[in-house]
């Protein structure tokens, strides 16, 4: 049996390691701690924790405000409310200002499940991507997921990073992780017939069906985007050149995510190749089971699969 974490357990585990590690370290939420797990930083640092109740653009005000005082601020709640309640605030008080202020949200994407479409937020990515001075991450593994918050309180400025509701399949070791770069891919498989570029949930999916494809005689690359916004995009070039046909899969729409950000770098530059997007296609979802949910909108191995034969078959 493949081993699966809530990544949200993970999050909440770091932000205690890193508390210990930095005492300036201040920990914000929206009166969804439980969920988000951050309750844990509460518990072992009550003076720096911030329950600031049903009031996310205030959160983000005040995460801005102590981040002008010197300290590294996570502001935490569900991604419908971080970015999508909270925008402006995002945009002016962090981003224009340039604050050192780590915005992790829980409960993205498609699998967030019978919340329906009121809680599926599958545009956070295209919203902090065209934000300048953000860095934008989407974590892979449970274990990257705890990484990438490191990372974010290594390095300053503004960052957000999103994970979902449901437990994640661990795809690294442990000991894989402490090497990945903000701006850098992880190659998980290399391929030379094509290359499928993923992100969060749907990594690994993508590794399952590059092993699937590998049955059926198609040798396909799998890299690991995790670092959206900067990507890597040297490896998206060698992707380009050595298979000639990409394929990236998000649980996020179409529009304006990691795929729109590759068209786009690849067209600049007059590449030509076979090219698809896995992801939500401009549409407001149905409440469900989280992966009955991502079956029928297409986020799934069988799909990537087919999609691959297809672009190979030309």
């Amino acid at each position: 049996m493949e081993e699966k974490i809530n990544p949200r357990d993970i999050y909440g585990e770091t932000l205690i390691k890193l508390g210990e590690r930095y005492p300036n370290l201040v920990v914000l939420d929206a009166d969804l701690s439980k969920s988000t797990k951050t309750y844990k930083f509460g518990q072992r640092f009550p003076e720096r924790f911030f329950n600031m109740g049903i009031a996310e653009a205030n959160m983000i005000s005040v995460a801005a405000g102590l981040a002008s005082c010197g300290k590294i601020a996570f502001a935490s709640t569900f991604s419908v409310f971080v970015p999508g309640r909270t925008y402006d605030q995002i945009r002016m008080c962090v981003a224009y200002s340039n604050m050192n202020v780590k915005l992790f949200a829980t409960h993205a994407g498609l699998s967030v499940g019978k919340d329906g479409v009121s809680h599926q937020m599958l545009e956070d990515l295209a919203l902090m991507r065209v934000l300048p001075n953000m860095k934008v991450f989407a974590p892979s593994d449970p274990y990257q997921t705890g990484r990438i918050a490191e990372l974010m309180a290594e390095n300053y400025g503004p960052m957000y990073a999103r994970i979902g509701r449901e437990a994640m399949y661990v795809v690294y070791d442990k000991k894989e992780i402490e090497d990945i770069e903000i701006g850098k891919a992880v190659e998980m498989r290399d391929g030379d017939d094509i290359a499928i570029l993923a992100h969060g949930t749907m990594l690994y999916e993508a590794v399952k069906a590059a092993e699937e494809l590998e049955k059926k005689g198609i040798s396909a690359r799998v890299l690991d985007m995790w670092s959206i916004k900067p990507f890597d995009r040297e490896a998206v070039l060698r992707s380009a050149r050595d298979t000639g046909r990409i394929i990236v899969a998000e649980e996020h729409s179409v529009i304006g995510g990691l795929g729109s950000a590759i068209s786009e770098f690849l067209m600049e530059r007059g590449i030509n190749v076979g090219f698809r997007m896995i992801g939500i296609r401009d549409v407001f979802c149905e409440s469900g089971e989280p992966y009955e949910l991502l079956r029928k909108y297409g986020l799934s191995r069988e799909n990537i699969v087919k999609t691959a034969e297809e672009l190979v078959k030309g």
